[in-house]
Parts: C-alpha cells; structure tokens; sequence
C-alpha cells in the first residue's frame, strides 16, 4: 500500500494541527484559515489527506533559518531567503513624516528596529500584512497632531500600545490578544494631541480553501 492511502492514526492528526496552531501565532495564518484547516484536519482519514494541509507552511529546518538571520517576514507568502536580503538593507531606523498630506507603506517593505511618524495634519498608513520585520520586536514612534495614523496587523502579531492620547484617540480594534512570547511584536509609544491612532488587525486577500477550488 502507498504511504499516501496509510489511515492516520490521532497522533498524525494532533501533529498537523499543532503546526498550525504555530502557524497562526507566527502570523501565517489567519484565525479563519486557521479553523478551515483544522476542520479539514479532523476530517481526514489517511496520511495523504493530511499532507496538503501544510504544503504551504515552512518546515522547521526553514523556519529556524529565517530566525537566525534577525529577520522575520510578518507575511507567508516571502520566503526567508528575501526576507534575509531585505533586511540586509537595515540602517536602523526610519522616519516618516506627512505634514498636510499624505504617505503610506505597504507590500513588502523592510521595518527598521525604530520607525520615527510624525503626522501633522496628514495622513500615515502603515500596513504590515506583507512586512519584513528587521528583528522580532520592533518600535513605532509616534508623533500626531491634528493628523491620523492607521496601522494594519495580520493576525498573530502582538501589538503593545504604550501611546498617550490628548484630546484625541488611540485604540487597538480587532487584533487578537497574542501570548506567544515569540510573536512578532509591534511597540507602539509617544503621542497623539487632537488626533487618531487606530491599529487593526486584517487577514490576507482570500483563503486557503477558496485558491485551492
């Protein structure tokens, strides 16, 4: 018989599904593919049913490479190999300034260890779905007056507000709250005066299930 038509037994299953359940805290995963697969997982009946479950994710070896290097893609679809070189590009930090106007980051983009925004009435975006973190933990400093800073988070990133907002807002809507002392890590700090900080968490376009039909 094929290993492929081998019926798993539970530990394959549990196998399978811890990997995913890594998945979704490495940010990989969004909560809803996360239960796609995990309901796929328990409905499988042999080995081969169980294998494209994961096809997509790194293996260990592939993950703790990317881990060595500093560099961590907050998006499943860069491999390691182009976070690395990205990240090589690291100068430290970044400052981005919208004065009565408007600027955004997004796609892949290197984040330095300390990114500087300064918003005065203007508009920031910063989107980290298809980022490449310079380091696990990474630091925005902010500085927003009269303006609006919006960040966009896959899910399984912890995001640590430490703003102060006077007469203006700063909240996290939406994002989950990570525990996994590995999570890729965003530190929010400084301050917002008659102004908006909103930090969202967004899943990628599409989902594991609707590219495979």
């Amino acid at each position: 018989m094929e290993p492929d038509h081998i019926r798993a037994s539970d530990a394959d299953r549990d196998r399978v599904a811890e990997r995913l359940r890594e998945a979704l805290a490495e940010g990989r995963l969004t909560h809803e593919e996360h239960e796609e697969r995990l309901d796929a997982v328990y409905r499988a009946k042999t080995v081969g049913e169980l294998a494209p479950i994961t096809a997509d994710l790194p293996s260990a070896s592939e993950r703790n490479g990317a881990s060595d290097s500093g560099a961590m893609s907050v998006a499943s679809s860069l491999s390691s190999e182009a976070a690395r070189r990205l990240a090589a590009e690291s100068t430290g930090q970044e400052n981005i300034v919208a004065v009565l106007s408007g600027t955004e980051r997004k796609g892949r983009w290197l984040v330095e260890p300390r990114t500087n925004v300064s918003s005065l009435l203007g508009t920031v975006e910063l989107d980290f779905r298809e980022a490449v973190l310079a380091q696990r933990e990474v630091s925005v400093q902010c500085a927003v007056f009269l303006g609006t800073l919006e960040i966009i988070v896959p899910h399984g990133v912890r995001v640590v507000n430490n703003t102060t907002a006077v007469l203006g807002t700063s909240e996290i809507t939406g994002t989950d709250a990570v525990t996994d002392p590995n999570a890729p890590t965003i530190r929010l700090s400084g301050t917002c005066i008659l102004g908006t900080i909103e930090v969202k968490a967004k899943g990628p376009r599409g989902s594991w299930f609707k590219r495979r039909k």
